[in-house]
């Protein structure tokens, strides 16, 4: 038998570069927080096969690169990641593409008397926003999202009608608490975008789609908030999401001589129902590779 090793798709970079940008235009000061990843795809056969490395840009300039691009300002984690991506496929013939990525952690201002101190800041406790931008050749995509966006409905969630075996046990509910995490993303269908203010709208919708919808099924509410977003936002062409169901089970209190009227909860962590869908148009642009270096869903 005769094996022929080669080598096959690679990449490589530097992973999770945390910079951090103080815009001091004003006497108001503004944040911004990215932990950035980049990886350049392209001709190094060398490097593995010979330890040749000189067509290896080290991934410690990629680092510096990141840091220089900074000064001049993040604008938005989409156009950020552009900025970058262009950078390393237009100077350097031996980088065909890449893939470029961020999660945004959103700092508020504190308040004093009533109003944001201009420059002392607060974590969020809400999502992490985040971005990819892939470049193969000359083309472009751009999947913009979010993660650990924890909601709860207290009321208008029911789950029944199901199917039932020897092994099922759960029983049906007219009303329960709905809780998950949402993790989101979508695919862009043009860069030429206000991409923080599509975020922020983006999010709203999935918020008020969450909070309106009497949901029969996590299922049916993952796909309202879909559809809900598809039909405002003509520049995206699909979502992803990833929503594991918090499960809240009533707690017996009958040993203690009380009742509960669905009111004293358990909330588990562990096991958990795990949804996840992508809800698109049927006329969507291909996907291409924009999905290729983002994981974690079906």
């Amino acid at each position: 038998m005769n094996d022929n090793i080669i080598l096959g798709i690679n990449q490589y970079g530097k992973a999770e570069v945390r910079v951090v940008k103080v815009t001091r235009d004003s006497a108001r000061h503004e944040i911004d927080d990215l932990n950035v990843t980049s990886q350049l795809r392209g001709d190094f056969r060398a490097v593995h096969e010979e330890g040749d490395n000189a067509h290896c840009l080290p991934t410690d300039t990629q680092k510096n690169t990141v840091y220089a691009f900074a000064r001049d300002g993040i604008r938005s984690p989409e156009d950020f990641l552009l900025r970058l991506g262009r950078h390393f496929t237009g100077n350097y013939e031996v980088v065909s593409g890449g893939h470029w990525s961020a999660e945004q952690y959103q700092w508020q201002r504190i308040p004093v008397n009533g109003e944001g101190h201009d420059h002392a800041f607060v974590r969020s406790g809400q999502e992490t926003r985040t971005a990819c931008v892939t470049i193969d050749g000359d083309q472009t995509w751009v999947v913009a999202g979010l993660t650990d966006l924890v909601v709860m409905k207290s009321t208008g969630s029911e789950f029944h009608g199901f199917m039932e075996d020897r092994y099922t046990t759960l029983k049906g509910a007219t009303d329960r608490i709905l809780a998950t995490a949402v993790t989101a993303r979508w695919r862009y269908n043009r860069l030429d975008l206000d991409f923080n203010e599509v975020y922020g709208n983006v999010k709203r919708l999935l918020l008020e789609t969450f909070a309106d919808t009497h949901s029969l099924a996590l299922q049916q509410t993952l796909y309202a908030m879909g559809k809900r977003v598809l039909e405002a936002h003509p520049e995206i062409d699909e979502l992803k999401f990833s929503m594991p169901n918090k499960h809240h089970f009533t707690v017996d209190l009958s040993p203690f001589g009380l009742d509960n009227p669905n009111e004293v909860f358990f909330a588990a962590d562990r096991p958990y129902g795990l949804i996840e869908a992508s809800v698109l148009r049927e006329s969507s642009s291909p996907a291409g590779k924009a999905w290729e270096n983002v994981t974690g869903f079906c």
